[in-house]
């Protein structure tokens, strides 16, 4: 069994979060995020983190399994720090910005209330 080395709930999805995800995009924050950032995020709640993702990791958001494929120079003290998570499912190899954690190329799931992030470590 693979060690699930971060774990968080879903506790809200702003109004945009949909236009975002057509876009291959989820921007994740923790709770206690600015207001003006709640529109176009999704808000969670962490449960356990030991790290955040590195490249081979999988992210699971519920049934669906997507593989790190790109961890920008900042995304893993963003996650940790802030609860901030770019993930962009765009299949680059490279992250195109600081912050950027990159998966595969595919549809990202509809998030709502309850749903659970998981980075699990890779084998």
């Amino acid at each position: 069994m693979s060690e699930v080395v971060y774990s968080s709930t879903v506790t809200a999805v702003g109004a945009l979060v949909p236009d975002f995800r057509e876009q291959g995009i989820l921007v994740w924050f923790g709770e206690n995020a600015p207001e003006e950032l709640h529109e176009f995020s999704i808000l969670h709640k962490v449960d356990d983190h030991k790290r955040a993702p590195i490249v081979g990791d999988t992210i699971a958001l519920n049934d669906d399994h997507f593989t790190v494929l790109a961890v920008g120079d900042v995304a893993s003290d963003n996650l940790l720090n802030l609860g901030h998570l770019d993930l962009k499912a765009n299949g680059c190899d490279v992250a195109e910005l600081p912050g950027d954690v990159n998966v595969e190329l595919r549809e990202l799931p509809m998030v709502k209330v309850g749903d659970r992030l998981q980075v699990i470590a890779k084998d």
